[in-house]
């Protein structure tokens, strides 16, 4: 689309960047878009690569390429990633995501993600989100391994998000917290929202911002000052069952953000199953993985 030098006018002081460019260029069509391409690198302000949220001053360059086939699927490429398909029809797929592996392309991280990996394994992808996430229609943590419905068509791409939205996908996970959980099951009623002072993070909070946040729990098995316990997410917030865990005092166990990543060596969080209406079919299908043998190893030792 071309290259743009813009300069700030005193009255667009203190605009956050994302806002800035969305008002500044017709060629930016969205507050969404302005946002993907400083988070790609796109966007330097005198020179450097900052957030969307930074405050733009006075007189500050701000220099803007817009690449011609940005946020289409030619933007990501297809990379030959192995992949663990669980379970795989002509409307959507199952995928066992590996620790460590990004769902879909964001900043700092543009190369090896699920994503890629989709696009060398099937042509066939939903495109309902940005082209930049073609057949995702729910995430995982980079750390949480575990079970992740991917649409092939846009029709079963929005029959599957309406569901996640209602409420009605049935999710299991499995994790190993630190110390040992006092009651059998329960539930964690504690609404989540945007973390003061860390980028990125979540936090419990009870005002206005926060966003209803609820979890129910069955202990599985306690022994040497943890506990294998199954989490039941009723809502589906960035990081719930992480901050949820924490905000017990059983931080899962290998946790950078909300516990001690030196405590275990990974995050020891997996989505071990997962049950929905099928889009096309309408009947219920649920799928389920065996609980990782180094979450059974560990707390049998």
């Amino acid at each position: 689309m071309g290259q743009f030098i813009l300069k700030v006018r005193s009255e667009q002081a203190s605009q956050r960047l994302d806002v800035f460019l969305c008002q500044s260029l017709e060629e930016i069509p969205s507050r969404t878009f302005a946002k993907k391409l400083i988070d790609f690198g796109h966007v330097r302000v005198n020179e450097k690569v900052l957030k969307p949220n930074y405050k733009v001053n006075p007189q500050e360059e701000v220099h803007v390429e817009i690449p011609p086939d940005f946020l289409t699927e030619q933007y990501v490429s297809p990379e030959d990633i192995p992949l663990d398909v669980f379970y795989e029809d002509e409307f959507l797929l199952v995928i066992n995501k590996s620790i460590g592996m990004v769902v879909h392309p964001a900043s700092g991280c543009y190369h090896g993600t699920l994503v890629n990996a989709l696009l060398h394994y099937s042509v066939n992808l939903s495109h309902v989100n940005e082209e930049i996430r073609p057949g995702i229609v729910h995430r995982l943590d980079k750390e949480t391994s575990g079970l992740i419905i991917v649409a092939k068509d846009n029709i079963t791409h929005t029959r599957l998000a309406k569901q996640f939205q209602r409420r009605l996908v049935k999710k299991k996970y499995v994790a190993l917290v630190e110390g040992e959980i006092e009651f059998e099951e329960g539930v964690i009623d504690a609404p989540l929202g945007k973390h003061p002072q860390s980028f990125g993070k979540r936090k419990v909070k009870f005002d206005d911002s926060a966003k209803e946040a609820v979890t129910y729990y069955k202990v599985i098995k306690r022994a040497h000052n943890m506990t294998l316990v199954s989490f039941f997410p009723k809502t589906g917030r960035t990081h719930q069952l992480r901050v949820h865990s924490a905000y017990i005092k059983h931080p899962i166990l290998g946790d950078d953000k909300y516990g001690n990543k030196r405590s275990y060596g990974r995050l020891a969080l997996h989505a071990q199953s997962i049950g929905f209406s099928h889009p096309r079919t309408k009947k219920y299908i649920e799928f389920s993985t065996r609980t990782p043998p180094e979450f059974l190893s560990t707390i049998q030792q």
